[in-house]
């Protein structure tokens, strides 16, 4: 099936208004020695899942992805918010934009302090989809 080869992005997220983030990083290694299409970000604490499954991800992150801490939190978090306010408005306009590459919305709040890691994993995702699948979301996106 050709969905399989698109994404499927899976923000829960509950606030519950605590704003430490300890949040728990799954990338799954099968044992065969291939790196994992899934991405799995958890935080118990403020209860919110993000799980991030596209295949060629986990080996782009690893090979083209700025180090962390290169940007700041807050160019990370203005980035995700203007990217995830257009990803979101295209899931609405299935008949305008590909419904197999806009599947669902992304519920991200914006007041919620989901940490460096968060951020820093969902601008990832963003720049790669965006350089991946030739789409432009909003303003300026680095080529890696």
């Amino acid at each position: 099936m050709r969905n399989s080869y698109f994404i499927i992005v899976v923000f829960l997220c509950f606030v519950v208004g605590c704003s430490t983030t300890n949040s728990t990083i799954t990338n799954k290694t099968p044992t065969t020695g291939t790196v994992s299409d899934t991405i799995r970000i958890e935080n118990k604490e403020l209860e919110y899942e993000v799980i991030i499954i596209d295949p060629g991800f986990s080996t782009w992150l690893a090979s083209n992805s700025l180090p962390r801490n290169f940007h700041s939190q807050s160019y990370l978090e203005n980035k995700n918010q203007l990217w995830i306010r257009e990803w979101n408005s295209r899931v609405l306009q299935p008949n305008r934009y590909n419904p197999n590459l806009y599947e669902m919305t992304i519920n991200y709040d914006f007041s919620t302090d989901y940490g460096y890691e968060v951020n820093y994993l969902i601008y990832n995702y963003m720049v790669y989809f965006q350089n991946t699948y030739k789409q432009k979301l909003f303003g300026y996106v680095p080529i890696r």
